[in-house]
């Protein structure tokens, strides 16, 4: 391990907790329908296929980087397989978040297991749509380990290391988001703002991500000035 490549893992295993945010806040968000001693194994589960994922996209970077050769065309606009993904996980990613926020803002009844109509809502369900929001964040994450390094083992062991770090910390973020309100909203928000970036990408519009990151880092630390303020009301 020479130094340049120390640099490479520790910079790396950064921006993979940095892009995991968006991940950990959707699995967050969907396991909460499920009963609470459920949720933990459903977190833990959507993770270790979040790091399978990557795992097998790094081995077949050669598959990967051919994924991203045109199919057909549009008008000017040019469609690759990951254009497809992305477009797809942007849709699905922009209408389960604002389904969600319609549940939440409507007062639609939400107890842990059971969906508004009063189905019961199943392992299997949540971690179906774990799995497909896995697979385009895992298509972002390892484009993002490619331009960087060219080193597999490298990227390899900062994909296991973000996805550790992540493990450890999921269940209180969870925990955190899920206890107040206001922060559910802001994650909701967060979330269909990554929906309409990864749709706008599929038309080969870039966003470059530190200014969408920046956004949602300040609005989180406004939210959080906030709910000290309402803390500190209801104590005097």
């Amino acid at each position: 391990m020479t130094s340049e490549l120390i640099i490479a893992l520790l910079t790396l295993t950064f921006l993979e907790i940095v892009l995991g945010i968006d991940n950990i806040i959707f699995i967050s968000i969907v396991t909460n329908k499920l009963p609470k001693e459920q949720q933990p194994r459903a977190r833990f589960i959507g993770l270790s296929l979040a790091m399978i994922f990557r795992i097998l996209l790094l081995l077949g970077i050669t598959w990967l980087i051919g994924f991203s050769k045109p199919l057909f065309s549009i008008m000017e606009f040019e469609f690759s397989g990951r254009d497809l993904i992305l477009l797809a996980g942007g849709i699905f990613l922009l209408g389960k978040s604002t389904m969600e926020i319609h549940h939440k803002v409507e007062g639609v009844d939400e107890r842990p297991g059971v969906e508004p109509k009063g189905k019961v809502k199943s392992m299997a369900s949540i971690l179906f749509q774990i799995v497909l929001l896995d697979l385009v964040f895992s298509f972002d994450s390892i484009l993002t380990a490619v331009g960087l390094t060219d080193n597999l083992p490298v990227m390899m062991a900062a994909v296991i290391i973000s996805i550790i770090v992540m493990m450890l910390f999921a269940g209180k973020i969870s925990d955190f988001i899920n206890k107040h309100p206001s922060l559910q909203i802001l994650a909701l928000s967060f979330l269909i703002l990554i929906g309409f970036m990864l749709a706008v990408e599929a038309f080969d519009q870039h966003v470059p991500k530190g200014y969408i990151y920046f956004a949602v880092f300040f609005s989180m630390m406004v939210e959080m000035i906030n709910l000290r303020l309402q803390k500190k009301q209801r104590k005097d």
